[in-house]
């Protein structure tokens, strides 16, 4: 009996000499932009991540693109809060404004990495009051994909230049029946930059406000831009059931032939570089409006840390980690956005012919890749919920483009002149 007690003893000695037990820490993180490739290579870049880093672990919540705003919502009221989230631009404002994500100022500050970022990345990662809430890990642009072979059919030698050549192809294309159609019109989920882009470039400015503060989007010029797609639509110069499209859709709608032309960022890439010979398609930048111009939206998604991060020093880690050369490029090659580093943008992927379109809006004044108004708190419900509604009312010819823009305009007029009255200039 005494010499159980002594062993018993000596164990409990043992280990209170030994420590405690460190615990793990456990990073949650959430992707928004999601398919089941994607996930695995982000999978395996924190893989790397926790190799670097023992003792810290990442679990991956992965919501689809679809539901993820209102799901998102939903996880942050009900206090399931991610420590690291893939945010994109519109939602910024949203939590940035609402005093719910950590500011990165301190941890960039101190960041060795920062110096290799280019310009873009610092101004768009703080659109929200100057204060950088995330790091945009690449840049979407929308560009035109043309499908050379159905052009060729068609007795059409290269891609639309203007708004006009635009709409002329898409009815020589729709007249050689069988199913084919002009364009790959996307009205589901994600439709709200298309729709912008036809907006601007028929108003001839990239201003989504004047200097009053009042939207655009009902001027002349940016009703004529909604009315061209619903009469395309009326026309069958897009897929009957484009009306419910959405990103998956329109590429599929893209590879497969059914439409020779698709508005979309270099993300698009992956999926046809698989399924269509490169000799068949080529990339074109957005068709110029009646002023000589055109506005492609320049869209972003990166990294932001919510303030309620349980471990924030782990949590910066993870970020700086994703946000690094080696793993942004990776990142960028596979989900298809301009990488953010300055030295990343001459890898010889990007410098390549099927980049050509995208570069050529960046560098020649016909062409301003346009951000959206993501420091508006209310842009975000707009772009997931009320222009897809409200532009699939116009698709059917339930609504005319001058309801719908009207609509549209007071919302952003509203929004606009109450961030104006929060944000006096001095």
């Amino acid at each position: 009996m005494m010499r159980r007690l002594l062993l018993a003893a000596a164990a409990v000695l043992a280990l209170g000499a030994a420590g405690p037990a460190r615990a793990e820490t456990v990073i949650n993180l959430t992707e928004v932009i999601t398919s089941p490739q994607r996930t695995e290579l982000l999978r395996s870049l924190l893989d790397k991540f926790e190799a670097a880093n023992p003792g810290i672990k990442v679990k991956i919540t992965s919501l689809p693109w679809g539901q993820a705003f209102e799901k998102l919502a939903t996880m942050v009221q009900g206090g399931e809060i991610p420590d690291v989230v893939e945010m994109p631009e519109r939602w910024v404002s949203l939590y940035g404004t609402s005093g719910q994500l950590e500011s990165l100022e301190p941890w960039l500050a101190k960041w060795e990495g920062k110096g290799e970022l280019s310009e873009r990345v610092l101004q768009y990662g703080s659109v929200v009051g100057g204060t950088p809430y995330m790091i945009p890990y690449g840049f979407y642009i929308r560009a035109m994909f043309w499908n050379k072979k159905l052009f060729k059919e068609a007795g059409l030698d290269h891609a639309p230049l203007t708004i006009d050549e635009f709409v002329e192809a898409s009815r020589k294309i729709s007249a050689l029946g069988e199913g084919k159609t002009g364009y790959c019109l996307r009205g589901g989920t994600g439709s709200a930059n298309g729709y912008t882009m036809f907006m601007l470039a028929m108003n001839g400015s990239g201003d989504y406000f004047d200097r009053n503060g009042n939207s655009t989007f009902n001027q002349p010029g940016a009703i004529k831009g909604l009315q061209i797609l619903a009469d395309m639509h009326k026309e069958g110069l897009v897929p009957r059931d484009s009306v419910n499209w959405g990103f998956n859709e329109i590429v599929a709608g893209f590879y497969s032939g059914t439409c020779a032309m698709l508005d979309q960022d270099p993300d698009a890439l992956i999926a046809i570089k698989e399924r269509m010979n490169p000799a068949d398609f080529a990339v074109a930048p957005m068709p110029l409006g009646p002023a000589g111009k055109a506005f492609p939206t320049l869209g972003y998604a990166g990294w932001a840390m919510f303030k309620a991060a349980k471990d924030k020093e782990a949590s910066w880690k993870l970020i700086a980690f994703l946000s690094s050369p080696e793993s942004n490029l990776a990142w960028s090659k596979f989900v298809g956005v301009v990488p953010i580093h300055k030295r990343s943008q001459e890898d010889p992927f990007f410098d390549s012919e099927q980049f050509k379109g995208w570069f050529t809006e960046l560098n020649d004044k016909h062409w301003e890749p346009t951000p959206v108004p993501a420091y508006l708190p209310e842009y975000g419900y707009w772009a997931d919920s009320i222009a897809v509604q409200t532009g699939q009312e116009l698709l059917l010819g339930q609504r005319t483009a001058e309801d719908v823009a009207t609509e549209w305009a007071s919302y952003f007029t509203e929004a606009q002149k109450k961030w104006q009255a929060a944000h006096p200039k001095p």
